[in-house]
């Protein structure tokens, strides 16, 4: 007989009965039942019930055990007595009759339990996430997390994608966060800096003729944390397609991502529905008009309106609208709602930094649609009723306005969507609802400094002709270029983005270009994109790719609302790891080795 186990604690059933066998484990759970001692082993399969009576052999050892003790129990399987089989359970119509008992292991008391799923600060948690990690809930999200990647794997090889390894040690790269930098002890004052994305590698492979290329790669990011993203790192389904056009990557991807949640949307034990390809398409200007937001959650019915138009009308005598951009956002059926629904959205209105929520109320007068409520009184019926057209309400509903500069407008517009739509239980439940957001701007104004800068990924390929694009002369030409289009995409799902990627801009003159309008010298783009733009100019592929955010999906498909409950050891939301004690001082050797001094930031 094997020195621990001859089955795991996941594996007996009724044909076992009668079986002499041996298990290791933990102890999940101890009771004590007059007398009878009943001890649930757990270990990564399962959990099997195991009791001894007082008098056996064994029971003395057994008497000591405590919770998260591993044990070796031997002994037969027997069945459960009438009336105390446990159908939640696989194991749960059998038990083990301890006869010989050995402890491998004592556990001194927790700091936190493992049996149950009781709320733990996370910072002890995660200073023991050893013990988190034992923890059911927790266990079965990294299972799924394996999983996930297994089946992503699979479904990319099928599609003839080949996996490579792309430099953890590289250079920086403007991927739009902060690098982490790791100093040379060679080259003393000189820094590697950590892959943001495998962005100019993963291109350099189509240039070296690979053709479709994956990975499952590991990403450095120094940011902020938040409940949908990592500080520090993160992993991605990185790939990159040659001789491709944007349909052509879409149609590689959707069958990849729509098979993964459709493969694993059972996994809260809920019966959740998948949108199947091809995904809805959205420009991103529609996105941000009726969704106030590039990221729309299409499991919520309300969209949002434009009513500028409207609010400037000679008629409407609503002066704190007049010269804003307005957007109109409906709430069905709110007209039934107490007076505390409308000043509890406008308390939060202000909590996001704006004066509040107008708002109108709908009713029905005799077959006219007239409104109450504290700006009703400055609309006249005509533009009551154009604005209702526009958002598709009617009598019963309200109808909620951001006024402010667009972009501002357009933000809290989203946010109040997304706070109606949860407020009135307007959100279609157990669905994964999935869209492109498409046509990105290239650039955007940044205020601030007062010049044009690169809206998204700045390798991305520009939707115009080589000529016109080389022809432009930056800020001469403002206009044009912030209404120019790139080949950049999204995949959004229930409002988080799950992919992003774009057809690369190719081109080493347009490059050169594309950066200059951002303020890029060539001598600076040059110098920092070098390998990439000496590559392009020996025979460049058209090509394309993406990249999927693992975490996301795993959460999505977890049912989890902090990215933190799947990943295996995660950094605090101050980029701490608690565990390992990290980050650390160096030591004065290390850092003489290395050529550097600490510089400390003034306390005062």
């Amino acid at each position: 007989m094997h020195a621990y186990r001859t089955h795991t604690c996941g594996q007996l059933r009724k044909t076992d009965v009668g079986q002499t066998v041996r298990l290791s484990g933990w102890v999940n759970r101890r009771r004590d039942h007059g007398g009878l001692i009943f001890i649930d082993l757990r270990d990564h399969y399962g959990v099997t019930q195991c009791v001894i009576e007082p008098g056996d052999a064994a029971f003395a050892v057994v008497d000591t055990a405590r919770s998260e003790w591993v044990l070796t129990f031997t002994g037969k399987v027997v069945d459960r007595l009438e009336g105390t089989a446990n159908a939640d359970l696989p194991t749960g119509q059998v038990e083990l009759r301890i006869e010989q008992a050995e402890v491998q292991s004592a556990a001194q008391e927790l700091p936190l339990p493992v049996f149950g799923d009781m709320d733990y600060p996370e910072e002890t948690r995660l200073a023991y996430r050893f013990l988190d990690l034992r923890r059911e809930r927790l266990h079965k999200n990294i299972m799924l997390r394996s999983g996930i990647i297994r089946s992503l794997r699979n479904r990319m090889h099928e599609q003839n994608f080949t996996e490579f390894q792309t430099p953890i040690l590289t250079a920086s790269s403007p991927e739009g966060a902060r690098d982490f930098l790791v100093p040379s002890r060679r080259y003393p004052g000189q820094f590697y800096a950590l892959p943001q994305a495998p962005q100019q590698f993963k291109q350099l492979i189509q240039v070296a003729g690979f053709d479709r290329y994956f990975q499952i790669a590991p990403c450095f990011r120094d940011e902020d944390g938040r409940a949908d993203r990592s500080p520090g790192e993160f992993y991605q389904l990185d790939m990159e397609m040659s001789f491709v056009t944007q349909d052509d990557v879409f149609a590689a991807i959707e069958p990849v991502l729509s098979g993964v949640f459709e493969e694993f949307a059972g996994f809260t034990g809920k019966t959740r529905t998948v949108d199947k390809a091809p995904f809805r398409r959205i420009p991103y200007a529609q996105a941000m008009l009726e969704f106030g937001s590039d990221k729309p959650d299409l499991r919520n019915p309300i969209r949002i309106a434009d009513v500028s138009t409207v609010f400037g009308r000679a008629d409407v005598e609503f002066k704190a609208f007049k010269g804003k951009t307005v957007r109109a956002i409906p709430a069905p059926g709110a007209g039934a709602q107490a007076r505390s629904f409308f000043d509890k959205l406008n308390d939060w209105a202000r909590s996001e930094g704006a004066p509040g929520l107008g708002y109108v109320i709908l009713e029905d007068e005799g077959g006219v649609l007239t409104g109450k409520g504290p700006i009703a009184k400055f609309i006249p019926a005509a533009a009551l009723a154009d604005i209702a057209k526009s958002v598709n309400a009617k009598a019963g509903d309200a109808v909620f306005f951001a006024a402010d500069k667009e972009d501002r407008a357009a933000r809290l517009a989203g946010l109040a969507r997304t706070r109606i739509g949860h407020e009135l239980g307007l959100i279609e439940p157990d669905a994964f609802r999935f869209c492109w957001v498409v046509d990105y701007p290239m650039y955007e104004w940044n205020e601030d400094e007062k010049r044009i800068d690169f809206s998204h990924n700045p390798f991305s390929m520009p939707q115009t002709d080589r000529e016109s694009f080389l022809k432009f002369s930056g800020a001469d030409d403002k206009d044009a270029l912030l209404a120019l289009k790139v080949f950049q995409y999204d995949v959004v799902c229930n409002g988080y983005e799950m992919l992003s990627g774009a057809i690369r801009n190719r081109d080493p003159d347009v490059m050169l270009k594309a950066f200059e309008i951002a303020g890029y010298p060539n001598s600076e783009t040059e110098a920092r994109f070098g390998g990439m733009l000496n590559a392009f100019r020996f025979g460049a592929p058209p090509h394309g790719g993406l990249a999927v955010g693992l975490e996301r999906v795993v959460m999505l498909l977890a049912g989890e609302e902090n990215i933190r409950e799947v990943t295996m050891f995660p950094l605090t939301q101050q980029g701490q790891d608690l565990l390992m004690s990290a980050p650390s001082d160096a030591s004065a050797k290390q850092l003489k080795e290395l050529h550097l001094k600490v510089v400390y930031p003034d306390k005062t």
